[in-house]
């Protein structure tokens, strides 16, 4: 099992929510405010992994009183840096098989950046971006105007410090009543599903699609993997999406049932997967540390479905390790692997 090799470099999966709180929020944080980039600004200008991207958000749908939440309107500043470790040529996913040129991820709270997608799609088969419906009309702008920038390979390998710039309009989406597609300018990037084969690394044709998911109100179906063969996801990513209790429970409930298509591909016959022994789906949940007590009840809500582990530095960017005031877990449910096997 591939998933064996990433779990012992993993190290020891926590124990304890309230000692996981404890040994992270004793350290000397740094301020980050909320945590935005520049929540004022209309354009981003970004270096990311070597790729510059100009990324469109909304302040005004930030500052509104829109219900259901507004926070997906702008960028925040762990995304970047999250993009940047899961594409890093040393990702410990990738670098142990989890993830490769045949896997299809999806990303829950996307916002309306896309920044994950466009650096994580060219290096697997598919990749579906879930949020509320009102990111849709900003995220379908912001991949289709820096796909380009993606691929290929890029020219450079630092980061940068971002840059902003206010435009003269603030080009806010509207609500989508329809699942709606974000893919490249190319020709031979289009609509629909993908086939596990892929194209792989640096390919072009890597498809990245928006889909709306409310985590209160949806369910988690095969049908968002695609029309395709795949009915199941090798990868479920968020990034900084647990900002009050409230939600809590609805997001790890909807990572537990997306985990567990892959689960039901297996079992039922159905499916690339049906059949074949397939690697559990994983569950990569990056955030900035906040508040104690959120953290402590998500850590302890994750724990009751997932074998929990915390990415450790040496496997982490710069920008994400202990003292940066984020961190990075991954999960695998429970159900899916006898851990003392495992490790």
């Amino acid at each position: 099992m591939k998933l064996e090799g990433l779990l012992q470099v993993l190290g020891t999966p926590v124990q304890s929510a309230e000692e996981e709180t404890f040994e992270l929020f004793a350290q000397d944080l740094p301020s980050q405010n909320l945590g935005f980039i520049d929540a004022k600004a209309t354009t981003l200008e970004l270096t990311v992994a070597g790729r510059d991207l100009t990324i469109h958000q909304s302040p005004a749908v930030l500052s509104s009183n829109r219900a259901g939440g507004t926070t997906g309107a702008v960028v925040w500043k762990i995304t970047p840096l999250f993009a940047e470790w899961l594409t890093s040529p040393d990702n410990p996913l990738f670098t142990h098989g989890v993830l490769s040129g045949s896997s299809l991820v999806l990303e829950l709270g996307c916002g309306i950046s896309g920044l994950v997608a466009l650096l994580l799609a060219p290096r697997i088969a598919g990749y579906v971006l879930t949020d509320q419906p009102y990111v849709a009309k900003l995220v379908e702008q912001n991949v289709s105007d820096n796909l380009h920038a993606t691929s290929p390979a890029p020219a450079k390998t630092a980061v940068r410090p971002s840059r902003s710039r206010r435009t003269s309009s603030d080009r806010h989406p509207h609500p989508a009543s329809v699942h709606r597609k974000a893919v490249a300018n190319s020709s031979r990037a289009r609509n629909g599903s993908r086939d596990r084969g892929g194209s792989g690394a640096g390919s072009e044709a890597a498809r990245i699609r928006f889909t709306p998911l409310d985590w209160e109100t949806d369910e988690a179906t095969p049908a968002l993997a695609g029309t395709g063969e795949a009915k199941s996801f090798d990868a479920v990513v968020a990034c900084d999406c647990i900002y009050n209790e409230a939600l809590i429970d609805p997001f790890v409930s909807t990572c537990v049932d997306l985990c567990r298509l892959r689960v039901n591909e297996t079992a039922t016959g159905t499916g690339t997967d049906a059949g074949t022994g397939a690697e559990p789906c994983v569950c990569v949940v990056a955030q900035q540390l906040r508040d104690p007590l959120v953290f402590e009840a998500w850590t302890a809500r994750f724990a009751r479905s997932f074998h929990t582990w915390r990415v450790p530095d040496e496997l982490l960017v710069p920008g994400l390790r202990a003292d940066s005031g984020f961190v990075v877990h991954v999960g695998v449910l429970k159900e899916t692997i006898n851990l003392e096997e495992a490790i």
